[in-house]
């Protein structure tokens, strides 16, 4: 591996780093807009565990100290990812809000689920 492929390598991840805690704000502003009875409270903590989730668990896999530890962190990111996703189609389908006001959120959401789903699938 060239010295430009590692620096790419840590640009690709820092960009990824920022793009995943932009998610995460955006999924903690769109929870605050889920009604607050019993079921709403369920979902927005939920949606706002694994939206924040994905995050978390990327920047521990650029700190891993293994590449098993690696590869376990990208696997609950994309576990979170497809689980922020499936959150966001409950809302939509309990028509909480219209998809209008979280369209950003599920693109992002499938986005990221298919970055990490191919990271995963590049590391065997």
């Amino acid at each position: 591996m060239s010295e430009n492929e590692k620096l790419d390598n840590k640009e690709f991840a820092k960009i990824l780093e920022k793009r995943t805690r932009t998610f995460a704000v955006s999924i903690i502003k769109l929870s605050g807009k889920l009604p607050n009875t019993t079921e709403g409270k369920v979902i927005k903590n939920q949606l706002t565990k694994s939206g924040t989730s994905i995050g978390a668990n990327y920047r521990e896999a650029n700190r891993a100290r293994s590449k098993a530890d690696f590869r376990s962190k990208i696997k609950i990111s994309e576990s979170e990812a497809s689980e922020s996703q499936y959150w966001l189609e409950i809302i939509l389908e309990m028509k909480w809000i219209k998809l209008e006001e979280m369209k950003i959120e599920i693109e992002e959401a499938g986005e990221l689920l298919a970055i990490f789903t191919s990271i995963g699938k590049n590391l065997n």
